[in-house]
Order: structure tokens, then sequence, then C-alpha cells
């Protein structure tokens, strides 16, 4: 198949065009900073030759957007917000224009735009949308209305031959450098992957094996459109969650953060504390009822095999500076 990744240079896109390219498939990325014979040109904000790779491609999968690994200012968040809506809306017209549309448009989403709760889990048909929650800070209902118009554009495109799927997805998990997996297992190894005010809030994940044959079941599966959250069955508490990893790892303890200390240390990583505080609570209603089964449905056997294979790239890593070094 040939696939085309807008915005397929981040962490969740690497993940993607290493695997599906691994599999034999055509795959070309959008990118600003083209470098690579397979990567494209593009603004992700207006039409342009770009838009010859959708015409003829079997599937897209929409990952553009600007990283949400910053301070959450206004000017921060507004950029979040355009960047997802006017990528979406510019593909969703490179599929309306093409003489042979995709067969299926697979759309990035959030699961942050599920409800900050810890009283049940969220799944597509029950699910709660936040925004209005009391007791947390203003602009979180920001990033679900981010999530919220994100999801709109897409359904919105006037594309009647391709299916649309908006994918919820949870922090994927992988050990590439700079990761969301990296961060965390960072702080545990430096003993400082203790409960964050408490640690009571969930922790939504799916690891990058099952993100991708995620991927490729909804890309087979023709009877699945719309939201599908993609996330593993057993999302836990951030405290117990913390503590799996330290486990693994092998650090006994973790010093715990309060919600100022946490505040204190999101401004020094130019990051946010929604990150940490937020409750997702997130499972995968519509990947199990459509039979989909997780290689990795529990956190403890997903990060034995995130640390063995962080292992082996930090040991690859090591053999090779000194081999630089010795040359």
């Amino acid at each position: 198949m040939k696939i085309v990744l807008p915005g397929g240079t981040g962490q969740v896109g690497t993940i993607l065009d290493r695997a599906l390219s691994a599999a034999g498939h055509e795959v070309v990325v959008l990118t600003r900073r083209p470098r690579r014979p397979q990567d494209v040109a593009w603004d992700g904000a207006a039409l342009g030759p770009w838009a010859e790779a959708v015409d003829g491609a079997d599937v897209v999968v929409n990952l553009a957007g600007r990283s949400v690994s910053c301070r959450y200012t206004p000017e921060n968040l507004r950029a979040m917000m355009d960047s997802r809506v006017d990528s979406t809306r510019v593909v969703g017209e490179a599929i309306a224009a093409a003489r042979r549309p995709p067969k299926v448009w697979l759309q990035m989403s959030t699961a942050t735009v599920y409800a900050h709760r810890f009283d049940a889990a969220n799944d597509e048909a029950t699910g709660v949308i936040g925004g209005t929650e009391s007791g947390v800070p203003d602009y979180w209902a920001y990033s679900v209305e981010i999530a919220k118009n994100w999801e709109r554009t897409q359904a919105e495109a006037p594309t009647p031959d391709t299916r649309k799927v908006a994918l919820r997805a949870a922090m994927v998990m992988s050990p590439d450098r700079g990761g969301v997996f990296d961060v965390l297992l960072r702080l545990a190894r430096l003993g400082l992957g203790g409960p964050v005010a408490g640690g009571g809030q969930y922790v939504s994940w799916i690891h990058d094996e099952d993100f991708v044959r995620a991927v490729e079941f909804l890309i087979a599966r023709e009877d699945v459109a719309g939201a599908v959250n993609l996330a593993a069955p057993g999302p836990l508490p951030q405290r117990e969650f913390m503590r799996v990893l330290r486990r693994t790892w092998g650090v006994p303890v973790g010093l715990p953060a309060t919600r100022w200390m946490a505040e204190a240390g999101a401004f020094a990583l130019r990051s946010d504390t929604e990150l940490l505080l937020k409750s997702r609570r997130v499972v995968p209603g519509r990947l199990r009822d459509a039979g989909f089964a997780f290689a990795w449905p529990g956190w403890e056997g997903a990060a034995g095999d995130l640390v063995r294979r962080a292992r082996a790239v930090r040991a690859g890593s090591g053999r090779l500076r000194a081999r630089v070094g010795g040359g």
C-alpha cells in the first residue's frame, strides 16, 4: 500500500514510518523539512504540489500538530489549535480534490478529549467529554476544545469516498530517545519517579507495537469509522504506574512530589503540569468490540519489554561512542 503520513517526523510518526516501511509499504512523509527521498515538503496550511502524494494513495494518517511538550501559554495553546485544525482542514481539501482519493483517512486526535475523572473509565460510548470539570485549571478546557475542533474538522471534510477514523490516542510508549517513555524512565532512574500530587490520577498508555498494530487493524476494518480510543485496557493510577517502572528498572524508591513541586519541575522542563496531573482513565471499547487483541494489555509486561529495549538502545549508543572515540 501507499501510505501518506502528514507530520510524520515526530515520535509517533517515526514509529509508524519505521514499522510500515519494514512491512513493505510505500511510506511518504509530508514535512516542513524534507531530508530523505520519501519526504515531501508541505506547510501544513495550504494546498500545494504535496497534494499529488495524496492523490492515488491508499491511506492517509495525519499526525501533524505542534508538540504538546511545552509550556501552555496562550501563544502555545493557540499554536497547538491552529496547527491541528489547519493541517486537518488542508488534508481534507487534498482528499476532496483527488481524482483517486484514499480509501481511509486516519486522523490523530487525543485521549485528552475526555474529562478529568477517577470514578469510571472513559470508552467511546459512555465516556464523558471534558471541559466542564470543577476544581481544575481553566486552561485545561482549552485542551479539550483543541481535541473537539480537531475531530470536527475531519468529520466535516467533504470526502464521501474516504472512510474517516479519529484516533483518540493515549501516550504512546516506545524506547526512542526523547519520547514520553524516555522522559518517564529518566525520572525513575534519577529517583524522582514517585507519586505526583498523591498519584491517584490515572495514566492511560499504549505500547508502540500495539499502536502500530491498531493502526493496521483500523486500515483493514472497513466497518469501523468515527472516534476510536487507542489505549491499552489497563490504565492505572500514576503512583502505581511509576512504581512498576521503577521496579522494572531496578530503582527502589521514588521521591514524591507535591503539586507545587510538579509545577516547578514542569517549568524547568519547559512542559506543563496538565500532562502530569490530569486523570486520563481511557479504555479501548471499540477496538475490543471489533476483535482487536492487545499484545501488551498490562503495564507490567509492557514496561518490562520497553525497559529491555531501552537498555539495548543505551548499550548500542555506548558502543558507538566507544568506536568513535577510539577511531
